[in-house]
């Protein structure tokens, strides 16, 4: 199915009747799956791929093709089914669907070339779709982005966040198909085969709309051309199907959902297509490269030092400087660029940034998009904001890409806002997330150094930064390699290890004052590496103090800092004390927040006090 073929319609029929086919094999020998589903997107599949889908079958990331994403995930047995009749796959390997050893996995994954965007939590697809079409968009490629949803899905929000987004941006180069099939997993969808309805919510948003008999090949040509004309706005095709088409017993037929067909079932339902074999051709596939940012040449931090500078600007600064030296990087914020700083970027480099507004799951999947066209996206809001994309993040995790997140207005330090704007929960989700990378400046020089080395991370990574002004601790020189710590204040005769970060690390040099005032010496480390912690750092300074340890963090105990220290330490019998946010926090000044939820420098105190009594 590469560019120059055109089939005919009795070819595609074809086509289709070997998709389903090797659909409902896959799924019959996996004993699990989908087949129904990928059955009443086989004909919407074939059309495409056959006539509309330009591709290279030899070069998955081939920056001529057009790009094709299975939102409806679940239907991963259709794909594998193309890309078998297209000769990019063997059927001997789709044949090994769901198998632990297996590329062929359940839902989608990048572990299969021609998979750049990890699909099947439900919803999210388009979003990805949007983000490849704004940067095919900005390359001027003329290329094209397909994104095959089903109708149960479009009843999640973030697929009308991406609606808006797509409408907004004018990408016309971006084309929907839902699969109004009318079967849900447990019940009828919310519209059933209502295609009307479906067509007027796209077109509300500012979409093109063509409403088609999705199982009819001549309506699904002449929707797809309509579709593929130019245009500033995005085309979503609605098309009406069935699940398990094509066989009686299946048709429209509740309850098959997620559900393989027996051997004998399988074979009633391939007699009953009628199935006409064909051999695919053979073509070898290319491995995708991984893009990575090489940092060169890029201006160092340039503060004094105690100097106030909330860590929140200083990322902003490098954000800038990134930019400057790297065209791999783009920048995305939820409306408070202002906020964040990201703003800095946007009048940099216009033609880089996206403004998402209030939309952090569309944001995100975007940036997911983004990546996949060889960007490296840095995406900002404020930190509790971002939660709200937790899906999100995990499927960016899952799909391993190059996305950075920086989470401002960390903690309760805020202070007035109150708590619905504190992050107070959003390490333990990024910490959680594989292969990421988790850092917490504490100071202007720190968060510039660490911003880079989060974009020179190859993978996921998330920037904790704070909304105060805090004074610059370190010369414009220090670096920060991940995985260590800092240690900024120790003597011989230290009776415990105070760990902080960000905010915190000013609290514990002010309780350092005081501790020392009263005869108490006490080391101070800063934490600044989350992800990878610095375990074998961090052991060491409390075997010089005793084995005591102290983290103080502005987050709640659960997932925090805390709980790494302890997780980290435990192997070598060390006992880690913490103060955390333990209680709800309320509106207040940062300082009252911090003495109200027991971490600033008085409780410090009192804390390392208490420890060394014991």
């Amino acid at each position: 199915m590469p560019e120059s073929q055109n089939a005919s319609i009795e070819e595609i029929a074809a086509i289709s009747k070997r998709l389903a086919k090797y659909s409902i094999q896959m799924t019959t020998k996996s004993g699990s799956g989908h087949p129904t589903s990928c059955m009443s997107s086989a004909d919407i599949v074939a059309m495409l791929f056959s006539r509309f889908l330009r591709f290279d079958p030899a070069n998955p990331v081939s920056q001529k093709s057009d790009k094709f994403l299975l939102s409806k995930g679940h239907a991963a047995p259709l794909l594998y089914a193309a890309l078998v009749e297209a000769g990019t796959l063997s059927m001997d390997e789709a044949m090994t669907l769901r198998e632990i050893d297996s590329r062929i996995e359940g839902h989608p994954t990048p572990r299969l070339p021609w998979v750049q965007v990890a699909t099947g939590s439900l919803g999210q697809g388009l979003s990805a779709g949007a983000g490849i079409a704004a940067s095919m968009k900005k390359k001027r490629s003329g290329r094209r982005v397909f994104v095959l949803l089903g109708d149960g899905e479009v009843a999640e929000g973030a697929v009308w966040e991406a609606a808006a987004f797509a409408s907004h941006y004018n990408l016309g180069n971006l084309v929907a198909i839902v699969d109004v099939n009318r079967l849900g997993q447990s019940e009828p969808t919310m519209l059933g085969h209502d295609v009307a309805t479906h067509a007027k919510r796209f077109r509300s948003f500012g979409w093109k709309t063509v409403v088609v008999d999705g199982h009819n090949l001549d309506e699904l040509a002449a929707a797809y051309e309509k579709a593929c004309k130019r245009g500033r706005k995005p085309t979503a095709i609605i098309a009406k199907t069935f699940k398990g088409h094509g066989v009686s017993f299946l048709q429209d037929a509740e309850g098959h959902h997620g559900k393989p067909l027996s051997e004998e079932e399988a074979a009633r339902a391939i007699a009953e297509l009628q199935v006409v074999d064909k051999t695919p051709p053979t073509v070898k596939t290319t491995e995708n490269p991984r893009v990575t940012l090489k940092v060169r040449n890029i201006a160092p931090p340039a503060y004094e030092k105690g100097e106030k500078v909330a860590t929140r600007r200083a990322y902003g600064t490098a954000l800038v400087k990134l930019g400057d030296v790297c065209r791999e990087v783009v920048a995305l914020d939820g409306d408070v660029k202002n906020s964040t700083y990201a703003q800095d970027f946007a009048k940099a480099h216009p033609n880089r940034f996206f403004e998402c507004y209030i939309a952090e799951q569309n944001m995100v999947g975007v940036a997911i998009g983004l990546a996949a066209e060889g960007h490296v996206p840095f995406v900002s809001s404020f930190g509790a904001f971002l939660i709200r994309a937790a899906d999100q993040i995990r499927m960016a995790g899952i799909t391993q890409c190059n996305v950075k997140l920086c989470g401002s207005h960390a903690g309760v330090s805020i202070g007035e806002d109150g708590p619905s704007q504190m992050a107070l929960e959003e390490l333990g989700l990024f910490r959680s997330i594989p292969g990421s990378v988790v850092v917490y400046p504490a100071d202007a020089v720190a968060t510039e150094r660490l911003t880079v080395a989060a974009g020179e991370h190859d993978g996921f990574a998330f920037i904790r930064t704070s909304r105060p002004n805090t004074p610059v601790l370190y010369d414009n020189d220090e670096q920060f390699p991940l995985g260590e710590l800092k240690v900024l204040r120790q003597s011989d005769s230290d009776a415990l290890t105070i760990a902080g970060a960000g905010v915190t690390l000013h609290e514990a040099l002010k309780a350092y004052g005081s501790l020392k005032d009263a005869g108490i010496n006490a080391r101070v480390v800063d934490l600044y590496s989350v992800k990878p912690f610095p375990a074998e750092a961090l052991a060491e300074q409390a075997g010089a103090t005793g084995g005591r340890v102290l983290v103080v963090e502005d987050h709640y105990p659960a997932g925090g800092l805390g709980e790494a220290a302890a997780a980290a330490l435990a192997p070598q019998g060390l006992v880690v004390h913490s103060l955390a946010v333990s209680k709800l926090p309320r509106s207040g000044k940062g300082a009252e927040l911090l003495a109200y939820c027991g971490i600033d420098d008085a409780a410090i105190c009192d804390k390392v006090k208490a420890i060394i009594r014991r």
